[in-house]
């Protein structure tokens, strides 16, 4: 059983996830977070299984966001990896962008003359750049990702 509990999802994501797209007075019983946890993470393990094997015959020992986008097309999940695809793109371009501001950041505290702000320890670093501002949305059944949203 402690096996099979460490292979899963956290229950109170799953939860929490699946009481996002219901209308707040919704009611999720506890079998069916279970059953939605179960699909939820044999689903990830067939996914990324089907990555390390590409990555197995590649003889490459770290799976990336690029195999898995590989693997979910592979498996049929076109419309999926088409939009990991755009958002692993994304993901790249902000953090490249966020790692130029702070080489740039790093550059111009050498020039000036270090501060500590109230309850941050000297040598430590805060990071102050906005988090991405990343959309998703919810699919109607038999709505497809490549429509346009409303």
């Amino acid at each position: 059983m402690a096996d099979e509990q460490d292979r899963l999802l956290p229950i109170a994501n799953v939860g929490r996830i699946m009481k996002q797209i219901l209308p707040p007075s919704a009611k999720i019983s506890k079998e069916a977070k279970e059953r939605i946890q179960e699909c939820v993470s044999e689903f990830i393990c067939f996914v990324t299984g089907e990555a390390s094997d590409k990555c197995h015959k590649e003889n490459r020992k770290t799976v990336n966001g690029d195999d898995l986008c590989w693997a979910l097309s592979s498996l049929g999940f076109d419309n999926y990896a088409e939009a990991i695809t755009k958002y692993l793109y994304k993901y790249r371009e902000f953090e490249k962008e966020r790692a130029n501001q702070n080489k740039a950041t790093s550059v111009e505290d050498k020039d000036e003359a270090p501060r500590f702000d109230k309850g941050v320890q000297p040598g430590k670093e805060i990071d102050t750049t906005p988090a991405a501002s990343l959309q998703f949305r919810v699919l109607e059944r038999g709505q497809t990702s490549l429509a346009k949203p409303t």
